[in-house]
């Protein structure tokens, strides 16, 4: 998609050589729109009762008298925030969908000047409009005849827009990225098809790349990661991908993505109703990846490391059982009480490893509880951290990005849960707080350096009719390492 910006008087809008005109309104501000032409054919469809000033509302006309374009759409945002600015826009390519416009250009009215935040919004409604899966669907859609997207905006707003749209494709190339791999079946993405994924990026964007075997993992010592894996025919792989920046002397930030490529729970099997979705357990894996995709674009001054921890989590003879005891790169002990909690178990040994980088943070991401979910549904991520400034930075990244996340209680009183007879710890607490044991026991592994969690389980993926990977949390995650540069 080619995005670009223009200058353009607001009283000039019909002037404007275009497909498709995408006018948003902000608040009831219909006297903010200054170009007759459109001003007429808005208070047309307002005295019409075709379209109303409240946010969600579109209207479409076809040949508006005026305009050089021959399509005017008119959505309404409410409120000028990025998050409605970005929901109408969403709303106004809908409404112009299969219509054959090849260039839409987008104006705001009522919102002052354009800002970096919402033509940002503008890349991340335009590319959630446009993605379609494509790999193992050949009957899929073809693709749209949208190739060309203008934000028009006063001179004024050019840089702030020029950045915007600037970050705004680089997070959307990795959203894609994410989704991409989150969408491909078990058999299209297994541990060794990430490993390779992540050596195509290191080879486009010029990064340190190490895809560790069996026989690697094994000489480091990672007992509980290898637990999960030796019940699967496909090898795991341990991913260590560098981006430099800065200095190597600057203490890099660490991403670490959890990616069990297909979990069926292990001996402790799931139940058989969606365990198709399972195919995503991956989601943290991707969601790094995407991130440095973003970030290798984008250049910013620091080092970043991304680490993947990918197996499969499958029964069979050679699977870890219930009961069993593994040492973990760290050297505690962990009962594995559960062999469907083994999310955490590939994380803390790759947290182990994050120590040799000497890191500025460590931030891992996972879809690791079902509890997270029933705790915040699908739309905020949940955050674990017991350092505020890191938590903080998290929580910020994600409301500037439109990716929010909620912060959850690690309260000493719920490392209880974890206590074992037979070993350092279990693997998993009793069903009360499940999320909240499972950051308690990654936070063991994490006493020496700044650590946060992300529990994407309630965010990387859709259900039902809208089945499928939603890329989340790249944009938070992108904004939080660009917010620590410098």
């Amino acid at each position: 998609m080619d995005f670009r910006h223009q200058g353009v008087s607001p009283d000039a809008l019909a002037t404007v050589a275009c497909d498709a005109l995408l006018l948003v309104v902000a608040g009831d501000q219909a006297d903010a729109v200054r170009d007759a032409a459109v001003k007429r054919a808005l208070d047309d469809a307002l005295a019409h009762g075709e379209f109303e000033l409240k946010r969600g509302k579109t209207v479409y006309l076809h040949r508006p008298s005026g305009l050089k374009a021959p399509r005017l759409v008119l959505a309404a945002c409410g409120t000028a925030t990025p998050q409605a600015v970005k929901a109408a826009f969403a709303a106004g390519l809908a409404a112009l969908k299969g219509g054959g416009s090849r260039h839409v250009a987008v104006a705001l009215a009522g919102a002052g000047e354009a800002s970096a935040a919402q033509a940002e919004a503008l890349v991340a409604a335009v590319n959630d409009a446009t993605y379609v899966y494509r790999h193992t669907k050949p009957s899929a859609p073809a693709a749209g005849a949208l190739s060309r997207v203008t934000l028009l905006a006063g001179k004024g707003a050019a840089k702030a827009v020029a950045q915007g749209l600037a970050r705004g494709q680089a997070v959307a190339a990795g959203v894609t990225l994410a989704r991409e791999l989150g969408n491909r079946p078990g058999n299209h993405c297994t541990p060794s098809d990430l490993g390779d994924q992540a050596k195509k990026l290191g080879k486009a964007f010029g990064l340190k790349v190490e895809v560790l075997d069996r026989k690697a993992i094994e000489k480091l010592g990672m007992g509980a990661f290898l637990a999960v894996a030796q019940g699967s025919a496909q090898p795991p792989r341990f991913i260590v991908a560098q981006y430099q920046g800065a200095p190597k002397s600057q203490p890099p930030v660490v991403l670490v993505g959890k990616g069990i490529t297909f979990d069926t729970g292990g001996i402790s099997i799931k139940p058989a109703a969606e365990m198709d979705e399972m195919k995503f357990d991956m989601g943290g894996a991707a969601s790094v990846l995407g991130t440095l995709r973003a970030v290798a674009e984008l250049k910013p001054r620091l080092n970043l490391v991304v680490l993947v921890p990918t197996t499969e989590n499958m029964p069979g003879g050679r699977a870890v059982k219930p009961g069993d005891v593994v040492t973990s790169l760290s050297g505690q002990t962990i009962e594995i009480l559960n062999t469907d909690a083994e999310g955490r178990l590939v994380l803390c040994d790759a947290l182990t490893y994050a120590e040799r980088f000497k890191p500025a943070c460590v931030v891992d991401v996972a879809t690791l509880t079902g509890a997270c979910v029933i705790a915040l549904g699908h739309h905020h991520t949940g955050l674990f951290s017991a350092d505020d400034r890191l938590a903080t930075a998290l929580l910020a990244a994600g409301a500037e990005a439109l990716d929010p996340c909620w912060r959850m209680p690690l309260d000493e009183e719920y490392d209880e849960a974890l206590k074992s007879n037979f070993a350092d710890m279990g693997n998993v607490g009793g069903r009360a707080g499940g999320a909240i044991t499972a950051a308690m026991f990654l936070r063991r592994f994490t006493g020496r350096y700044r650590w946060a969690h992300l529990d994407i389980a309630g965010t990387a993926w859709k259900s039902g009719a809208a089945k499928g990977a939603t890329g989340r949390p790249v944009a938070l995650l992108t904004h939080f390492v660009l917010s620590q540069a410098g």
